[in-house]
C-alpha cells in the first residue's frame, strides 16, 4: 500500500506511550490515513481476535460506566438515607455502592487481561510476519538499510501498531462513555450549573491542547537524544568499534562526546517533567474550581430556588472530575490515535516491500544434482536504492552506492560452462563482477538479462529452497552466529551427528584446534565470531559447508586469511572434499587456482580470457600480468 502523505512526515519515531527509543516521535501535523489503513488492520490482524475485542470492549464499557456510579449513589444516600433519616436507605445504598466498586474492580481486572492477551498476541503476529517477510529480502535490501532502523521496525513500530488496537481504541471508547454518561447525569440533576461547568472547562482547554503540543515535543527530543547516545554506545562498545577507538586513542574525545548529548538528555528530562507537572497541576486546579464552582452556584441555586438539593450537588461535585479527567484526555486523543496509525502504517511498508527473489508458481524441484553450471550472456546491474530499500528506513544519499549512478551494468555478457565436477577459478582486477558472479549463481541477485542455469534449469525456474540446498558458499568474510561453534556447524545441517561435525572439521584441518579448547565444540565463539582469529574463521566456514555436502561449491576468497601452512593444509582438504563436486573458485593469490580445470579472467564486468593455466600463460595478456606481478617478473612453469 502507497500513502504518499508520509513524505512530509518523519517515520522515524517513537510507539506512543512505550518510552521505546527511535529516531523522533513521529510528527502527524497535517497527516491523514490512508481510508483503507483501518480496513487492512482488521482484516491482516485484528479480525482473528474479533470475539476478544468484543469483550474487551464490553468489559470497558461496563467499567467506564460503573465509574459514574458512586457520585449518584453518594448523593442518594444523601437525600433519601442522611437527611431523610432511613437506615434503611442507608443500607441498600452503602451496599449498592460497595457493589458497584466490586464489580468495577473485577471488569477492570478482566480488561487489564483481554487487553494483554490481545496486545501481546498482536506483537507476535506482527514480529513473527515481519522477521518472516524481512529475511526473505534480496540481499540488496540488507546491503542498503541501516540495521538499527530495521530493527526499529520490528520493535518499536510494533509496538506502537499494538497501542492502536489495544490502548488507543480502549482509553478513546472508555473516555467518551464515561464523559458521555457523567454529562448525561449532569444535565439531568441541572442544566445550568452542567453549562457552567463546560464553559469553565472550555477555558482550561484551550492553554491545555498548546502544553499538550509542547508535552509531545520535548519527549520527541529527548527521544532523539536518546537514540543518538544509544546509537553511539553501541558502535563504541562492539567488538570492532572498541578496538577503532583504542587504536586512535580517542577516549577524551568519545567520553566528550557521550556527555554533551548526555547532558542535553538530563535537560530535556527536566523540562519535560516541568511541563507535565504544569499539565497536571492545570489540570487539578481546574477540577478544584469546578468543585468550588458546584458548591457556589449549587448552593446559591439550592436556597434560593430550591433547583436542586444537598444529595444533588455532592453528586454534581463528585461527576466535575468523572467529566474533565476524559474530556482533557479527548483534546489530545486524535494526536495519540494518529501516532499510533502512523506505526502501522510504517509496519505496512516494511510488509509490502516486494520480494523479488522467490520461487515461481509452478518451480522445478532440483534433485539428484550433478552439478552442471552455465551462464548465458549473462547482464546484471545492482538495483537502485529507491528499488531495493525503505527510504524512510535510511539516508537514501548516504546509502546510495556508485552503481546508482553508472549506466554500465556490472557484468555484461558473461558465459561460462563448469561440467560436473570441474573446478572453475575466476581472476581479475578488484571490482570486475567476480563475487556479483557467485551471487547470481546463489540467486542472491536474479540477472537483467541471460541466464543461470544448474542441470539446465534456470535457477529462475527452480524451487529456492532446494536450489540453496544444492550450493555451498564460503564468502571473502564469513559470518559466525554468537553460539557455540557445534551450533554454527549445524546450521548447515541440524541433525549432524558429532561424528559428522568432527569429520567435517578434520577436513576443513580445524578438529585440533577445536579440540584444544577447553569446552571443545561447546565453546562460544564470540560476537561474529570475534574469539576466533580470520583464518579459524574460514576454515570453520569451510567445515560447515563441507557438512552441508552440496553438489556445488562456490569459494570466495575462502583461504585469503590462511598462512602459507595452512593454506597448503586446507587446499589440500578442498583438493579432496571437492572432488567429484562442481565448484567456482575466486582467489587473489593465483597460486592456488593454477590447477583449475577452466580460468575465466573478468575486467570491468566482461569476460576478457579464459582456459587453462598453461594456456593462458603461453597467451599472455591479463592473467600472465596479473601472474607476473605477483611472482616477482617471472612466469613460473
Amino acid at each position: 500500500m502507497r500513502v504518499p502523505c508520509l513524505a512530509t512526515m518523519d517515520l522515524r519515531s517513537v510507539s506512543p506511550g512505550t518510552g521505546s527509543v527511535r529516531r523522533g516521535a513521529p510528527d502527524v501535523s497535517g497527516y491523514r490515513p490512508d481510508r483503507s489503513l483501518v480496513g487492512r488492520i482488521w482484516r491482516e490482524f485484528a479480525r482473528p481476535y474479533r470475539y476478544r475485542l468484543l469483550a474487551f470492549l464490553i468489559t470497558l464499557l461496563i467499567a467506564s460506566g460503573l465509574g459514574v456510579l458512586p457520585p449518584v449513589l453518594f448523593g442518594r444516600l444523601i437525600d433519601d438515607g442522611v437527611l431523610a433519616g432511613d437506615l434503611g436507605v442507608v443500607g441498600w445504598l452503602f451496599a449498592a455502592a460497595v457493589g458497584v466498586a466490586v464489580g468495577s474492580a473485577i471488569a477492570n481486572l478482566i480488561q487489564r487481561w483481554l487487553a494483554a492477551y490481545i496486545g501481546e498476541h498482536l506483537i507476535y503476529d506482527l514480529r513473527a510476519r515481519l522477521f518472516d517477510h524481512v529475511q526473505r529480502m534480496p540481499q540488496a535490501f540488507f546491503t542498503r538499510t541501516e540495521t538499527g532502523a530495521l530493527v526499529s521496525r520490528l520493535n518499536n513500530d510494533v509496538i506502537g501498531a499494538q497501542q492502536a488496537v489495544t490502548s488507543q481504541f480502549g482509553n478513546v471508547s472508555a473516555d467518551v462513555t464515561q464523559l458521555a454518561a457523567a454529562l448525561v447525569v449532569m444535565v439531568s440533576i441541572e442544566w445550568r450549573l452542567t453549562l457552567a461547568l463546560l464553559v469553565l472547562l472550555l477555558v482550561f482547554i484551550v492553554p491545555a491542547r498548546r502544553v499538550g503540543r509542547r508535552l509531545q515535543g520535548v519527549p520527541r527530543e529527548q527521544m532523539r537524544l536518546n537514540a543518538d547516545m544509544n546509537q553511539r554506545m553501541t558502535e563504541r562498545f562492539n567488538v570492532a568499534g572498541s578496538l577503532l577507538v583504542k587504536l586512535f586513542g580517542r577516549f577524551d574525545e568519545e567520553s566528550r562526546s557521550f556527555s554533551s548529548t548526555a547532558r542535553r538528555v538530563a535537560e530535556v528530562g527536566v523540562r519535560r517533567a516541568l511541563i507535565g507537572r504544569v499539565f497536571f497541576v492545570t489540570l487539578t486546579l481546574v477540577g478544584a474550581l469546578g468543585v468550588a464552582v458546584v458548591y457556589g452556584v449549587g448552593g446559591f441555586l439550592a436556597i434560593t430556588q430550591g433547583a436542586v438539593s444537598t444529595g444533588q450537588i455532592v453528586t454534581l461535585a463528585g461527576l466535575v472530575t468523572t467529566a474533565y479527567q476524559p474530556l482533557a484526555r479527548l483534546t489530545n486523543a486524535h494526536v495519540e490515535v494518529l501516532t499510533a496509525l502512523v506505526s502501522f502504517e510504517r509496519v505496512f511498508e516494511v510488509l509490502d516491500l516486494p520480494q523479488r527473489i522467490t520461487s515461481p508458481e509452478d518451480p522445478v524441484r532440483l534433485e539428484a544434482v550433478q552439478g552442471r553450471l552455465e551462464l548465458d550472456g549473462v547482464r546484471f546491474a545492482y538495483p537502485p536504492a529507491a528499488e531495493s530499500t525503505l527510504a524512510s528506513l535510511e539516508d537514501t544519499d548516504r546509502a546510495r552506492s556508485p552503481s546508482d549512478h553508472l549506466p554500465t551494468p556490472v557484468l555484461e555478457d558473461v558465459s561460462l560452462v563448469a561440467e560436473p565436477g570441474q573446478t572453475v577459478a575466476l581472476v581479475g582486477p578488484s571490482g570486475g563482477g567476480k563475487t556479483t558472479v557467485l551471487g547470481l549463481i546463489a540467486r542472491l541477485y536474479d540477472v537483467d538479462a541471460g541466464a543461470v542455469r544448474i542441470d539446465g534449469v534456470d535457477v529462475r525456474d527452480a524451487e529456492l529452497e532446494s536450489l540453496l540446498s544444492s550450493i555451498g558458499m564460503v564468502t571473502q568474510d564469513p559470518h559466525l552466529f554468537h553460539e557455540s561453534v557445534a551450533a554454527n556447524l549445524r546450521y548447515a545441517r541440524p541433525d549432524a551427528t558429532d561424528a559428522e561435525l568432527e569429520s567435517a572439521c578434520r577436513a576443513a584441518h580445524i578438529h585440533e584446534l577445536i579440540a584444544s579448547l577447553p569446552d571443545g565444540y561447546d565453546t562460544v565463539v564470540g560476537e561474529r565470531g570475534y574469539r576466533m582469529s580470520g583464518g579459524e574463521k574460514q576454515r570453520l566456514a569451510i567445515a560447515r559447508v563441507l557438512l552441508k555436502d552440496p553438489a556445488l561449491v562456490l569459494l570466495d576468497e575462502a583461504t585469503s586469511h590462511l598462512d602459507s601452512e595452512s593454506e597448503a593444509a586446507v587446499q589440500a582438504a578442498l583438493d579432496r572434499a571437492l572432488e567429484g563436486r562442481t565448484s567456482v573458485v575466486i582467489a587473489h593469490r593465483l597460486s592456488t587456482i593454477v590447477r583449475a580445470d577452466q580460468i575465466v579472467v573478468l575486467d570491468r564486468g566482461r569476460v576478457v580470457q579464459r582456459g587453462t593455466h598453461d594456456e593462458l600463460i603461453a597467451a599472455g595478456g591479463l592473467y600472465a600480468t596479473l601472474y607476473r606481478t605477483q611472482f616477482g617478473g617471472t612466469v613460473p612453469a
